[in-house]
């Protein structure tokens, strides 16, 4: 008799799904689905509304990366106006997005993922979460973690007016400039933030350096999915997170794509399955097997272990060291093992720290040449806009008429470049971790580990 295990609600990410496990008489995994019952609709309410809006109105997709959607809308205004932004502008805006990209990637490393390479697998549900880990790692730690979150977001605040939902992205530049006392404190809040994270780094080290069970874990073959990555690159190959081009590398590392915003439809396409709200973009030309197809390696990943799979190195020291070492553990780029994610994320941690020290303390950054006044638009026009989210590439893509009313638009997020490798990856650890039809709590738990190490955000995914 065939049988249906459910994990519903999966926990600890943004937004709402579920895992159907289906075993056959023997016990043995059938078919696994990763389904996102959530529908938001964002692409098409936005239609009718007028395209300055669509900074302030696209964040609230979601609430743990509106700055990524603020970000790469307002850059689609700058296309769609082709108007370029002055030199401060884009350093203020680029400083503000670092210092998100550290915030939010702390939320995930410790609140979310935490459990997963800080835990043991088996450790009970009740204490499986940010309360057990603050327990765990103590009071000290905790404030400190909480401390440098702290500065970074009031850093996002004094720059963009809200902490949470940002405000100052126009077409063109920003809407206001920093004073001395914002600089000083942005260098100030830089000085925790590297402190922080370079404790973090450590940390993890520490969990390989002792032989724990997560570095055990980490070159599981449960864990290993083999696939294409991308990520931003800038004009030299080096990480980026604000601008730069598109570049995918196929899984051997040899690079198969370069590419701008505007250019992506080019390359990428996305399909739907009939089981999920989540949309599953796919490489154009690179062939698709559907789920859970065939040995071909056709699936694509994006966000932090992507995006250093794709790069030659980092331009900041630290991260670049950090790179370097992680690179060497697993014998070279690019590395395919899942939760890598996690060494990856922290190394971003460091990047972003490294970026806003740089940033803080450039001279021009309180000039007050902060915006080029766009002229009125004369004809149907589109705009593209990209940045790199915590949990990938993210796209979006406008429409306008003459009169500058949105007709269309298109949104791709992070997590959608993620779903067919995500669903794979949920396939295979419960393929593997389930061989009788004996299922624990700790089985469980590690089949949630594998979507985890992604990060997903499904209220993005399903706009």
């Amino acid at each position: 008799m065939s049988r249906r295990i459910s994990i519903d609600p999966v926990t600890r990410l943004e937004g709402h799904g579920r895992i159907q496990i289906l075993l056959d008489a023997d016990g043995k995994v059938s078919d696994v689905l990763f389904q996102v019952p959530e529908f938001r609709g964002f692409e098409k309410f936005c239609e009718g509304r007028a395209v300055e809006e669509m900074p302030t109105l696209t964040q609230k997709i979601c609430g743990i990366c509106p700055m990524a959607h603020h970000m790469a809308s307002t850059k689609a205004l700058d296309d769609l106006f082709s108007v370029a932004v002055p030199p401060t502008a884009r350093k203020i805006r680029e400083l503000a997005y670092h210092a998100f990209i550290f915030e939010d990637h702390l939320l995930h490393v410790y609140y979310l993922g935490g459990p997963d390479w800080l835990m043991a697998p088996d450790t009970p549900p009740s204490r499986r979460n940010i309360a057990g880990l603050a327990e765990q790692m103590g009071a000290a730690f905790t404030t400190r973690l909480m401390t440098a979150r702290h500065q970074a977001r009031q850093m996002i605040a004094r720059i963009s007016g809200s902490a949470l939902y940002p405000v100052f992205g126009l077409p063109g530049g920003i809407s206001k400039s920093l004073t001395q006392e914002d600089q000083d404190f942005a260098a100030a809040a830089s000085r925790v933030m590297l402190d922080f994270a370079g404790v973090s780094l450590k940390l993890f080290e520490k969990q390989l350096e002792r032989r724990t069970f997560f570095r055990e874990l980490l070159t599981d073959p449960v864990y290993y999915q083999r696939t294409y990555s991308m990520g931003m690159t800038d004009d030299d190959g080096r990480l980026r997170f604000y601008d730069g081009h598109i570049r995918i590398v196929d899984p051997g590392g040899d690079p198969v794509a370069s590419f701008t915003a505007r250019d992506f439809p080019k390359y990428l396409t996305e399909r739907v399955n009939d089981w999920t709200y989540m949309k599953n973009p796919a490489i154009r030309n690179a062939g698709w097997q559907g789920f859970p197809g065939d040995k071909t390696i056709t699936d694509y990943r994006v966000g932090p272990l992507a995006r250093l799979n794709v790069i030659s190195g980092i331009s900041t020291p630290l991260a670049q060291s950090a790179y370097e070492k992680m690179m060497s553990f697993f014998g070279g780029r690019p590395v395919h093992h899942t939760l890598a994610y996690h060494w990856a994320r922290l190394i971003e941690i460091l990047h972003a720290a490294e970026r806003v020290a740089e940033l803080a303390i450039e001279p021009d950054i309180i000039s007050s040449e902060i915006r080029n006044i766009p002229a009125p638009l004369q004809r149907e026009q589109s705009g593209s806009g990209v940045c790199e989210a915590p949990r990938g590439t993210l796209f979006h893509v406008y429409h306008s008429s003459a009169e500058g009313i949105v007709q269309k638009l298109n949104l791709m997020v992070g997590t959608q470049h993620n779903a067919a490798a995500l669903y794979r990856s949920v396939h295979q650890a419960a393929s593997m971790l389930i061989t009788n039809g004996q299922i624990s709590d700790a089985v469980l738990n590690r089949i949630e580990m594998a979507y985890r190490a992604y990060d997903p955000c499904l209220a993005c995914a399903t706009h």
